[in-house]
């Protein structure tokens, strides 16, 4: 058999064993077997790599990483759906559609899933897949292509001669996937996900496509964009077609069907109602389902409100909610001294997840709900993911409860805590709190301050408390046969824990001034105090007058900044970092350039990642703020911007697009 015989066939094989296991989770052969087809096809493309085309399953693993994303036009725009949240929101939808209608005949609705995903728009042409956008503002998306080819459910080629044909669907993270990935994350040291949606979205928006590749990253179609040259006159119809072209579709849970044709409103009130019951119990997290009209001759007639199709509307599910015992309250400490109430409950299940503890903020918001030890209260989480405690069960509280107060030590050192006038916090000012140095370590180490990225929490904690670290000097001084003394340090841990800290030393005067945790000095203040001084002696020297020349650093700032300065210990240890060895490489902000004397802050999603912009504009001389200001010159303007394009209008602020930053370069 030829080889380019044997490609195809092996291309053809590949594609068969992915859709088994990733689309119909029907797997025939073993990953030993699977892997050594795709060795063998790995092999021929290296020796024919001109043979390698756009429907390679090599593709799958990424390639390099990108400088941007490309920004593309969809050919019929995306639209965002309306909101509805109530049975009695479904029937006024449904109203309104007779309404329109002049009818009042049922009217057949296909519903689906509302998946809480990404939406991405996938373009094949002539069966290939050549191209993939995010919805962006609805008109224009970025390119994605590269990252999107690395999902494995996705057909890389489908069965079909159209010339052109758009799907679109929603990129997912199952829930067994995102917990394995942030099990991964906090053991690496690197910050977790909030929830799956944002762990897909981050995975798709990044330039290293190898980094999606190893996400695990799953696609769900639901909808067409622009088709040339298919046959079909409705929603179901066209869900048929997905199917025969290959990809993943909702299918059924147990015995309820995930998408079904309601014949009328009431079979539409009955299908969210199902739903609802299995919600918890899916893979993937849905907040709610989607109702289209089903004929496609009555969403032409249909049409569009706005920015929404008149046809369809998305109708969400009330947050998921649960009664708990509110059983101890504990205090925590920060790395300011912050005392924050956090309340202990009886483990419930919420949506599908155990929930035991949630943030109770500060003094005034117990005050508010009335919470009290003993308390049974109702909880829900926030946007489906973060606990938080709605209200008190009044009927049910016992008669000898009493308000709960916090306490007025602190209960990591026992030092009396103080209020500072306008702030809700109580504070413990004991620099050296064991619980505050422990915090401030953790915060030192991490991945945007000096990136020591094999110190995680659990080994701050184990650390402090065998006294070998009790300062941010000490991390510098720590020996390979001190950390083999620690319970599960084992000798390849310990060398890398050690490599983790040399390879710090090697950092900017941004990340150093971020990491010793100065209050009110987050990154991009720390970048403004690094481009203005150049050197950790010159900010250590610095002056109220040369503070408050710096964007940014008003009279509250430059009083944090003067408590730091005038500590001789933390001065001292920042020296001290100097000495060991942090060698700081010179702020990337170029004194002159053509963006020298502007300030700049951005908004949105730009078709490159947030960091390498900055890195753009710094590099060209340019300063970058982090809120709107009469100081700012301009605000760079991406898909999606969020209150600081409203604030900047009303500033005249100029308001500029990424390519627009581009020219003035």
């Amino acid at each position: 058999m030829s080889s380019r015989k044997r490609y195809e066939e092996l291309k053809k094989e590949i594609f068969k064993h992915d859709h088994l296991y990733h689309v119909l989770d029907k797997p025939e052969i073993s990953d030993y077997e699977y892997d050594q087809l795709y060795s063998e096809l790995l092999e021929i493309e290296k020796s024919n790599p001109d043979w390698v085309g756009q429907d390679s399953p090599s593709l799958r693993v990424g390639s390099n990483p990108l400088d941007f994303f490309e920004k593309a036009q969809h050919t019929l725009p995306m639209l965002s759906l309306s909101n509805s949240y109530s049975v009695e929101d479904i029937l006024e939808f449904d109203k309104r559609i007779k309404k329109f209608l002049n009818s009042e005949s049922p009217i057949s609705y296909f519903c689906e899933p509302k998946y809480d995903g990404l939406a991405i728009e996938l373009v094949y042409e002539n069966g290939v897949l050549v191209r993939a956008l995010t919805r962006g503002d609805g008109i224009t998306g970025e390119d994605v292509t590269a990252n999107v080819k690395t999902i494995r459910n996705i057909p890389l080629r489908i069965p079909s001669d159209l010339s052109r044909l758009e799907i679109r669907g929603e990129v997912l993270m199952f829930k067994k996937d995102f917990k394995e990935l942030n099990a991964a994350q906090e053991e690496s040291g690197e910050n977790s996900f909030a929830n799956p949606r944002n762990a897909a979205a981050g995975s798709i928006r990044q330039l290293d496509s190898r980094i999606a590749a190893k996400r695990n990253l799953k696609f769900m179609a639901y909808a067409p964009g622009s088709v040339e040259g298919l046959n079909y006159h409705s929603q179901s119809d066209f869900h048929k077609h997905l199917q025969q072209w290959g990809f993943r579709l909702p299918g059924q849970h147990k015995k309820q069907p995930l998408s079904q044709l309601c014949e009328s409103a009431d079979e539409v009130l009955e299908f969210y109602s199902a739903i609802h019951k299995v919600r918890k119990e899916l893979d993937y997290d849905i907040d709610g389902i989607v109702i289209k009209v089903n004929s496609l001759s009555l969403q032409q007639d249909l049409g569009l409100i706005a920015k929404s199709p008149r046809w369809a509307t998305a109708a969400k599910y009330p947050p998921e909610q649960a009664t708990t015992v509110l059983e101890q309250i504990v205090v925590q400490v920060g790395r300011t001294g912050a005392l924050t109430p956090v309340a202990v409950m009886k483990p419930v299940k919420v949506g599908g997840v155990t929930v035991s503890s949630a943030t109770l903020h500060n003094q005034d918001e117990i005050d508010r709900k009335d919470l009290r030890i003993g308390d049974t209260v109702v909880i829900q989480r926030a946007g489906d993911v973060i606990p938080e405690i709605v209200s008190v069960i009044l009927q049910k509280r016992s008669p000898s409860s009493i308000p709960y107060l916090l306490p007025t030590h602190c209960p990591s050192c026992g030092t009396r805590a103080e209020k500072i006038l306008e702030e809700a916090v109580l504070r413990c000012p004991n620099r050296h709190c064991p619980a505050v140095m422990k915090e401030a370590l953790k915060h030192f180490v991490s991945r945007k301050a000096m990136n020591l990225d094999k110190i995680g929490d659990r080994l701050i904690e184990t650390l402090y408390d065998s006294g070998l670290v009790r300062k941010f000097s000490d991390l510098y001084q720590l020996k390979k046969e001190s950390l083999l003394e620690l319970e599960r340090q084992g000798e390849k841990s310990a060398e890398n824990v050690i490599a983790s800290i040399e390879t710090s030393k090697k950092t900017t005067l941004q990340r150093l001034i971020y990491s010793l945790g100065i209050r009110f000095v987050g990154e991009q203040t720390a970048s403004l105090i690094a481009d203005h001084f150049g050197s950790l002696d010159s900010f250590l020297s610095a002056t109220d007058e040369e503070l408050l020349k710096i964007p940014e650093v008003g009279p509250k700032v430059c009083s944090a900044i003067k408590d730091f300065l005038q500590n001789k210990e933390a001065t001292t240890e920042a020296k001290h970092l100097i000495e060991l060895g942090v060698a700081v490489q010179q702020p990337r902000r170029k004194s002159s350039g053509p963006l020298t004397g502007k300030s700049f802050l951005i908004t949105g999603t730009l078709p490159v990642k947030r960091e390498s912009a900055k890195e753009f504009i710094e590099s060209n001389g340019g300063k970058m703020l982090s809120s709107v200001s009469s100081k700012l010159n301009y605000l760079v303007a991406g898909d999606d911007p969020g209150s600081k394009l409203e604030k900047a209008e009303k500033l005249g602020v100029q308001i500029i697009s990424w390519e627009d930053l581009q020219k003035l370069v």
